[in-house]
C-alpha cells in the first residue's frame, strides 16, 4: 500500500533539513524517520521510500538506518509502547516477574500488539534507570519501582483510555504525539511540560552536590542562553582578537635561508647575507664524533613515509643512502674507521652463508659427524661393559 503524506509532513521534512548545511544534508535522516513513524505510527516502505526521495538517497541506505535503531518500529505500533527492563540490575529487582505477569495479562509477546491497537510490549535490555529498578517506559517516560500489580495497574488505565502520570517527566502522549517530539518539535499540549518531577535519587545526588558544594567550575545557573548571531559575533571577536595578539611576522633578511639539500644555511654562509665572503672561509665539515655503532644515521627526505624514513636511518642502503643529507652522521666504529658504504648488506650476506639451510634428509643442525660420534661412543660404552646390542642401543640414546 502506498502512502502520500500530509502537506504537513512535508513542510516539517523541510523545516528539518534546513537545519543542517546544504552539504550535510543526510544528517536529518534520524529526526525524518521519527517523522515519518509520527505520520504511520511505524516506518512503513512508503516511509523509506519518502525519506530516500527528499534526502535524495537510495532506499537501501535509509532502511539500513531504520533497522539500525530499535525506536525505529518495522511494523504497527500500539499507541502506548510499554518497555519492561529486563537486564540484570532490574532483573534482579524483579524485572522478569513484571514482564512475564504483562505478557500474560495482555496475552501477547515481546513485540506484539494487543487487539484493541492500545499497547505495544517489549522487554528492554537496558533502561539506564539502575537505581530506580526495577522501572519500565511508557513511551520511553519512566515509572520507577514498579512491581506485577502496579505495572497491571498502569496498563488497565491506558487501555481504559486513561493517562496515569509518569514517575519522572511530563504527562504521556501518544507514540505518534511522542515520534513529533522526536523529531525535534515541541509538544504543544497546553502545561504538558510543567507535569511530573525528577526521582528521589536524583535529588539526593543534588542534595549532596549542593552540601558539599560540588558544582562545575564557573557555573551559573543564571548565564543566559545566547542566540546564534550572538554566538556568532561573539565567535568573530575571540577570533579578531587571537589574530591581533600574534607576534609581527620576521623579516625575510632575518628568516633561516634554506639550503640545496633542504637544510637551514647558518646566518653568514657563503651566498647567503655576505656575497663577498669565499666559500672556503667556512672550513671544511667536522667529523661527526664516535657513537661505537657501524649504522650510518641518514635522515630520508621528507617525501618519504616515516616507516622507509625509520627504516633507512636504522640501516641505510649503498643505493639509497645520502651522505651529505641533513642530519646525516657516520659514526666510526672503535678502530676510528668509518664503516664502507654497504656494510649492513654484506653483514647480512656473510650470515646467510654460514648458516646454509637444511637439507630435506634431515632437520637443521643434524650433521653427519655428529651422527658418527655418537654411533663410536655406544660401541665403545658396550665393548668395555659387556653390554648386549639393546643395552649399546639404550646407552647410544641416552648420550
Amino acid at each position: 500500500m502506498t502512502t502520500t503524506f500530509t502537506d504537513e509532513t512535508r513542510e516539517r521534512a523541510r523545516e528539518i533539513i534546513a537545519r543542517y548545511p546544504a552539504d550535510r544534508s543526510r544528517s536529518a535522516l534520524l529526526p525524518l524517520l521519527h517523522l515519518v513513524q509520527a505520520e504511520e505510527g511505524y516506518v512503513s516502505p512508503a516511509g523509506v521510500a519518502f525519506c530516500a526521495e527528499v534526502l535524495g538517497l537510495n532506499k537501501a541506505q535509509v532502511g539500513a538506518v531504520a533497522t539500525f535503531y530499535t525506536m525505529y518500529k518495522r511494523k504497527p505500533t500500539g499507541d502506548f509502547l510499554v518497555s519492561v527492563c529486563t537486564n540484570t540490575m532490574c532483573n534482579v529487582l524483579g524485572g522478569q516477574e513484571v514482564y512475564d505477569t504483562l505478557a500474560e495479562h495482555l496475552g501477547v509477546g515481546h513485540d506484539e500488539t494487543t487487539a484493541d491497537g492500545t499497547i505495544t510490549l517489549e522487554h528492554a535490555e537496558c533502561l539506564a534507570a539502575c537505581d530506580y529498578g526495577p522501572v519500565m517506559t511508557v513511551n520511553y517516560d519512566f515509572f520507577d519501582g514498579v512491581d506485577a500489580s502496579t505495572a497491571v495497574g498502569v496498563v488497565d488505565e491506558l487501555r481504559a483510555g486513561g493517562r496515569p502520570m509518569p514517575t519522572r517527566g511530563a504527562r504521556l502522549c501518544t507514540l505518534k504525539e511522542m515520534a513529533v517530539q522526536l523529531a525535534g518539535f515541541a509538544d504543544e499540549r497546553d502545561g504538558a511540560v510543567a507535569d511530573g518531577g525528577p526521582g528521589e535519587p536524583t535529588l539526593r545526588g543534588l542534595r549532596l552536590a549542593q552540601q558539599h558544594g560540588v558544582s562545575v567550575p564557573g557555573f551559573d545557573p543564571n548565564t543566559p542562553i545566547r542566540s546564534k548571531a550572538e554566538a556568532d559575533k561573539a565567535a568573530a571577536e575571540a577570533k579578531a582578537k587571537a589574530e591581533a595578539a600574534k607576534p609581527a611576522p620576521v623579516e625575510a633578511s632575518a628568516a633561516p635561508v634554506k639550503g640545496g639539500d633542504g637544510a637551514s644555511a647558518p646566518t653568514g654562509a657563503a651566498g647567503v647575507g655576505d656575497p663577498a665572503k669565499p666559500a672556503e672561509a667556512t672550513g671544511p665539515a667536522k667529523p661527526a664524533e664516535a657513537s661505537g655503532s657501524t649504522t650510518r644515521d641518514v635522515k630520508a627526505p621528507d617525501d618519504k613515509s616515516p616507516q622507509v624514513r625509520t627504516a633507512e636511518t636504522r640501516q641505510p642502503d649503498a643505493g639509497t643512502a645520502v651522505p651529505d643529507a641533513p642530519g646525516t652522521k657516520v659514526p666510526a666504529d672503535r678502530t676510528g674507521t668509518a664503516p664502507e658504504a654497504g656494510d649492513a648488506r654484506a653483514a647480512e650476506a656473510a650470515g646467510v652463508a654460514a648458516n646454509a639451510p637444511a637439507g630435506d634428509g634431515k632437520p637443521a643442525g643434524d650433521e653427519a659427524g655428529a651422527q658418527e660420534r655418537n654411533l663410536t661412543e655406544a660401541k665403545a660404552g658396550t665393548d668395555a661393559d659387556g653390554a648386549g646390542p639393546a643395552d649399546a642401543n639404550e646407552t647410544g640414546a641416552q648420550k
